[in-house]
Formats: structure tokens, sequence, C-alpha cells
């Protein structure tokens, strides 16, 4: 006779981990569609532009964080070096974007 305790609390871990996972997706999908609405909500009404922009970079900031860690999954373990090249590449685009700033209003 075989003892398979150990194999269904693993099973359900599992089965509970992967519950908690989707939910997270699901809300974090949500949020997102939320913060679309926002962002189509301050364009429709025609918000001035001095106000509207920052508020559509911040829900853009915050909806790139959503895809990253809950879409893109980097938020688990043995995703540390697309983390270090993604980071990379966000820096070595703001140092671009800062310095072309700069020698365009210099």
């Amino acid at each position: 006779m075989t003892d398979n305790t150990g194999s269904n609390k693993i099973d359900s871990f599992q089965k509970k981990k992967n519950k908690e996972e989707m939910q997270q997706q699901l809300i974090s999908f949500a949020l997102m569609m939320v913060f679309t609405i926002i962002a189509f909500v301050v364009v429709i009404t025609g918000m001035e532009k001095v106000i509207a922009i920052p508020i559509l970079m911040a829900l853009a900031v915050v909806q790139v964080g959503f895809q990253f860690y809950y879409f893109m999954h980097m938020k688990h373990a043995g995703h540390e070096m697309p983390s270090v090249m993604i980071y990379g590449g966000i820096w070595a685009a703001f140092l671009a974007l800062m310095g072309l700033g700069v020698i365009t209003w210099w």
C-alpha cells in the first residue's frame, strides 16, 4: 500500500497557489480596464493638457507595472535576469530622453 498523503498535500497546495494567482491576475486585469476607462474619460472631457498629460502618464506607468508583475510574472523567482534587462532598458530610455530634452532646450 502506498501513502499518497504527501502527494495530496502538494496537489492541494499547488491548486491553492494557482487559484490565488488567477485571482490576482483577474483583479489586475479589472484594475487595468478601470484605468483605461479613466484615461478615455480624461481625454473625452477635454481636460486641460497641463492636467491631463500627468494623469495619463501616471495611469500608463501603473499599467506597465501591472503588465510586468502580474502578466509577465516578473514577481516570481527565476526572473532576475529579464528584470535586470528590462529595468536597464527603461533606465537607458530615460537617460536618452533626458539627454535629448537637455539638448533641445539648451
